[in-house]
């Protein structure tokens, strides 16, 4: 049995910033708390990008001072609030591929970690281009037999919260990404992020599995919106952060979503069953 953690969208940022400084950090710090309290404790963390939130140095280095402390070994990926060039200036130990995107394959106990980049610097929407397209063709292709889970920023399906602009089937990055994916049997699972929010749904013979974000929560309202006008809806509440927990038992790929935070035990597990 393997388990793998999943954070996304930490929205890390500067002391310059100190309310939203004070609340990233802290909640970030409630979910690798969590995380670390897992029994088992998962062999690995995923970060599906959205690291920081202005893709600044200076808040890629307040991530790095959160993540010296780690205990479990952190994969990470790249999203709209990022900048890959000072992403890389900071963390120059995570690969990329020839052409700069930050992409790469790697190992986790008996699973591949394929991370993609969705990242479209200057624009919140995902772009999945044909560069970064033959890419992924040719790593899956270089391991058909391996058990593959691949980690992307942004969620090729929708979610239905209208104003956070939802992907369509018909969107050429989307289209691109299927057609690689497609019939890909050692792909046992997608993992995203992106909507602040948990949720699954079906893509290309796949289940793409969304984790609540370790920053604050999309408030779940799923009526119409002009984007022109404002009618004044909640947009982001102050849920509790939360991840989501992967367990691979060498078949299939279970994913339980998780909250962080501290929560009394209600039973425990005192007499054999059948005698509570």
């Amino acid at each position: 049995m393997l388990t793998i953690a999943h954070i996304t969208d930490l929205h890390i940022t500067s002391p310059r910033d100190p309310a939203s400084h004070t609340q990233s950090e802290t909640r970030l710090q409630q979910v690798l708390d969590a995380i670390y309290a897992l029994k088992p404790r998962p062999l690995a963390i995923v970060a599906t990008g959205d690291l920081v939130h202005n893709g600044e140095a200076e808040e890629y280095a307040e991530l790095r001072r959160i993540f010296s402390n780690t205990q479990i070994p952190i994969f990470v990926g790249v999203g709209n609030h990022d900048r890959r060039e000072t992403f890389r200036a900071a963390f120059p130990e995570t690969a990329t591929d020839e052409n700069g995107f930050v992409q790469y394959a790697t190992g986790i106990g008996g699973l591949r970690l394929v991370m993609a980049d969705s990242l479209e610097e200057g624009q919140n929407r995902g772009v999945y281009c044909e560069a970064r397209t033959a890419w992924l063709r040719r790593i899956l292709e270089e391991a058909p037999e391996a058990p593959t889970l691949v980690a992307i920023h942004h969620p090729p399906v929708r979610s239905g919260i209208q104003w956070m602009e939802d992907p369509s089937s018909d969107d050429p990055w989307v289209l691109r990404l299927a057609e690689v994916l497609r019939g890909r049997r050692q792909v046992v699972g997608v993992i995203a992020g992106h909507l602040h929010r948990a949720f699954h749904a079906p893509f290309a013979g796949h289940i793409v599995s969304v984790s609540a974000a370790t920053a604050i929560e999309l408030t779940l309202d799923l009526r119409d919106i002009d984007r022109n006008r404002p009618d004044g809806r909640e947009l982001l509440r102050e849920e509790p952060p939360g991840f989501s927990l992967l367990l691979w038992d060498e078949r299939r790929l279970t994913t339980h979503v998780c909250v962080a935070g501290d929560f009394p035990g209600a039973v425990h597990f005192n007499a054999p069953f059948g005698q509570h």
